[in-house]
């Protein structure tokens, strides 16, 4: 049998899988096991065995539970209205008013979430009634929301990242550094939309009347006290050497538990609806990841990404045209998969290429992710969309007209750090130096 009709056939029966409905995980799992099984003269039992086990134990995936905790205590928390009520007062005067709360609230909220979802919702809970209540517009209001949640898969602690870190043996910590100022250029370039879009629609934006003093201002930005020094505790650790992505992860449990306690919203029943929330997300990361693992290896046996690799290699294509083209195959894929499950699911094949074309491993972990992005707001399986839509009622294809310019954005912030790479490289540089 040739390697193309074996590439094939494999694909064929993941999609088949797939379509049925079955699992990610298990779908991996048995892709695995035909590969190995017909494939190849690897023994299938010890193989299996040994790879799940040592993908699990993982002293870095300890952390994926942990951020994930965290975000989930602060998700029940009064974060968002704290947040809503420190920020409003000084966004008045600039183009777009109030429509900024929802870029620089989840910019806050992504630097202790790292989940794109979790952003949207928690946000979205205080904006879309306060946007709605002073008639701000709809369709912008929806997708700078929409849009800027997405910052929750980018601006560290990043539960995307920690997966890709594991399944590709990279730095977590470098990785979230990397991720710092791609996520402060997606900021710059929200804002700049929205202002620019409030000066040419200055009728629709509604006039503020209330005044207040700096003293008052400086007073309701008392609230965002506790989630900055929060963030600074969490990745200000991380990136002083002081700590790392699983020591900070548990720091920042304890600091949301106190933070949940002194705002008066942590009891026995959130505690648990934490507990058990984070608990269902992670045995499902950690599951895909196990059946992840199992088919990189079972991959290796077969392999297919050696000839992938060499395949691509023989094609002569420049490392734009490979990126260009794996763009293409990474938003089609998130069309369907979420994120995690498109990472995962991936970098077994995706990688040999990657590295046969001279490119940073580190520097696409940050590439991979602005896709997988703008793929959240991309139906029909488009994870914010479906929050946005649970909250709003509007129809999933409103909610995605919306996001349109969004993920316009996002892909010029794809094109900036694919010309200037130094924008991903520089701060992990400079923290391995």
């Amino acid at each position: 049998m040739s390697e193309l009709t074996m590439i094939f056939l494999l694909l064929v029966f993941l999609l088949v899988l797939l379509a049925g409905g079955l699992w990610v995980a298990f779908a991996l799992l048995g892709v695995g096991m035909a590969g190995i099984f017909f494939f190849s003269g690897a023994p299938l039992g010890n193989v299996m065995a040994t790879t799940i086990w040592g993908s699990s134990n993982s002293w870095a995936l300890a952390a994926l539970p942990l951020f994930i905790w965290m975000g989930e205590i602060l998700f029940r928390s009064r974060l968002a209205e704290d947040m809503f009520t420190g920020l409003s007062p000084w966004l008045t005067r600039l183009p777009g008013k109030l429509l900024h709360v929802n870029i620089f609230g989840c910019a806050i909220f992504a630097a202790v979430s790292g989940s794109s979802a979790a952003t949207a919702a928690t946000i979205g809970k205080m904006s879309i009634p306060e946007l709605s209540k002073r008639h701000y517009p709809e369709k912008i209001s929806i997708g700078t929301l929409a849009g800027s949640a997405t910052l929750g898969l980018l601006i560290p602690p990043s539960i995307i990242l920690i997966v890709y870190g594991v399944a590709t043996e990279q730095s977590i910590a470098r990785l979230f550094i990397a991720g710092i100022l791609p996520g402060l250029v997606l900021v710059a370039l929200f804002v700049g939309y929205v202002a620019v879009w409030s000066l040419f629609h200055k009728e629709t934006i509604p006039a503020e009347h209330e005044t207040l003093s700096l003293g008052e201002k400086l007073k309701r930005s008392r609230r965002l006290i506790p989630i900055v020094l929060l963030i600074i505790g969490v990745i200000g650790s991380i990136y002083a050497g002081i700590a790392s992505p699983t020591d900070a992860a548990a720091v920042g449990v304890v600091l949301s538990l106190l933070l949940s306690k002194m705002s008066g919203t942590l009891n026995r029943q959130t505690f648990l609806d934490g507990l058990m929330g984070a608990t269902k997300t992670s045995c499902m990361i950690a599951f895909i990841l196990a059946g992840a693992a199992f088919l990189t290896v079972a991959m290796g046996f077969t392999g297919i990404p050696r000839l992938l690799a060499v395949w691509i290699g023989t094609l002569g294509l420049s490392p734009y045209a490979l990126l260009g083209a794996l763009t293409i195959f990474f938003v089609v894929l998130g069309c369907f998969l979420d994120g995690i499950s498109v990472v995962v699911l991936t970098t077994s094949v995706i990688m040999p290429m990657v590295e046969q074309a001279g490119i940073d491993p580190l520097w696409f972990g940050i590439f991979i992710v602005l896709v997988v992005e703008m793929a959240q707001i991309t139906p029909p399986v488009g994870f914010n969309l479906f929050v946005i839509q649970g909250q709003t009622g509007m129809n999933i294809l409103r909610v995605a007209a919306a996001a349109v310019p969004f993920f316009l954005l996002l892909m010029a912030a794809l094109i900036i750090i694919t010309l200037f790479p130094q924008i991903v490289t520089v701060l992990p540089d400079m923290m391995s130096s």
